[in-house]
């Protein structure tokens, strides 16, 4: 590679999450000996919702302040700036952009391509945080926690809890309990290390993996649910998985089952789970993720507090993921800077 006479121009968009210091911080560290001027950009989100912007999804709406950070700028690192067709036009000397999160969902990878700017993603970031969050979940879920807490701390009912502790409303325990996984990736792979540790048995369903695997393989949907307790979810969302739990499938689970899913809303028929938790089918439910978000306000799910536990897609918020993020995007910039392979490249 030529040595570079002039400094990386990098713009860190982040926002009140990937905070812009901790993407120039990295950048930085990374490049070394390189020359490097950065410019930093704090987009709105989580204080602001995401949302389309022109033809990207998920994306902050500020366009016009993005076209003003990458005037003279080669590289962009970004969590949710809008990197759309009309951005790309107006920054002429842009040549990467890395995306601090698992998938580029805010960018328009055909414009990027006919730009000749090549689009990076940050995989794995979240995947501890996740895991984490998946276990509490299911344990508030298992004990009924949030329930408890509110009657004690909202209420004031200390006697109120003790329905809690009779044998018919007494919650379950993780030990020897049956504990089906849908999905085996980074998530579901942590998840499943976990609950062998509290001693559940744990079983597993993923046709995409080979080789080991903690706790048992399962190869078929309907046997994982005819034997599990509990289930959690960790697949992808494509067209195969939408809709993967419906009410034939959770019919097929036994009676007082709880449903845990961390991962994506639509993997489940949100409709069909509120038959099963109001029939008494289901015992509970611990849902980070919707069909629709934010969870609307009519939602039925909302009628149901005694059963569920629900929290506004936070599974992957930790002070870790931001930082892991900033790190695995600085990375790919070094790469590019020093003209290696990148890694987790679209484009």
């Amino acid at each position: 590679m030529t040595q570079r006479t002039e400094p990386v121009r990098v713009v860190a968009a982040g926002d009140h999450f990937v905070l812009p210091g901790l993407i120039a911080g990295a950048v930085e560290a990374e490049l070394g000996g390189i020359a490097v001027q950065t410019k930093e950009l704090t987009l709105g989100w989580p204080l602001e919702p995401f949302g389309p912007v022109s033809e990207v999804t998920e994306a902050s709406d500020a366009e016009d302040e993005l076209i003003e950070a990458l005037d003279g700028a080669e590289v962009l690192v970004t969590q949710m700036g809008p990197v759309t067709e009309r951005v790309l036009d107006a920054a002429d000397r842009l040549k990467l952009v890395v995306v601090c999160r698992g998938g580029p969902v805010n960018v328009n990878l055909d414009a990027a391509k006919a730009h000749d700017v090549r689009v990076c993603f940050a995989p794995g970031r979240n995947a501890a945080a996740t895991a984490e969050f998946t276990v509490g979940m299911l344990l508030a879920a298992l004990r009924r926690i949030p329930q408890a807490h509110d009657l004690l701390a909202a209420q004031g009912k200390w006697e109120s809890g003790a329905a809690y502790y009779t044998y018919e409303h007494s919650g379950l325990e993780l030990e020897d309990l049956p504990v089906g996984l849908v999905g085996y990736g980074a998530v579901g792979s942590r998840v499943a290390r976990v609950l062998c540790a509290f001693g559940a048995q744990v079983m597993v369903y993923d046709p995409y993996v080979r080789g080991e695997i903690h706790g048992l393989r399962v190869h078929s949907l309907d046997h994982l649910l005819a034997r599990s307790r509990v289930i959690t979810l960790h697949a992808r969302l494509t067209s195969e998985t939408r809709g993967l739990i419906g009410a034939r499938e959770l019919g097929l689970l036994p009676e007082g089952s709880v449903v845990v899913n961390v991962a994506r809303g639509p993997l489940i028929d949100e409709s069909a789970l509120c038959d099963a938790l109001e029939s008494g089918r289901l015992s509970a439910a611990a849902l980070d993720t919707y069909e629709l978000e934010p969870l609307p306000a009519d939602s039925r799910l909302h009628a149901l507090a005694d059963r569920v536990v629900l929290t506004p897609h936070l599974g992957g918020a930790s002070r870790a993921v931001a930082e892991k993020a900033a790190r695995i995007a600085a990375e790919e910039v070094g790469r590019w800077a020093r003209g290696e392979r990148l890694a987790h490249c679209l484009t």
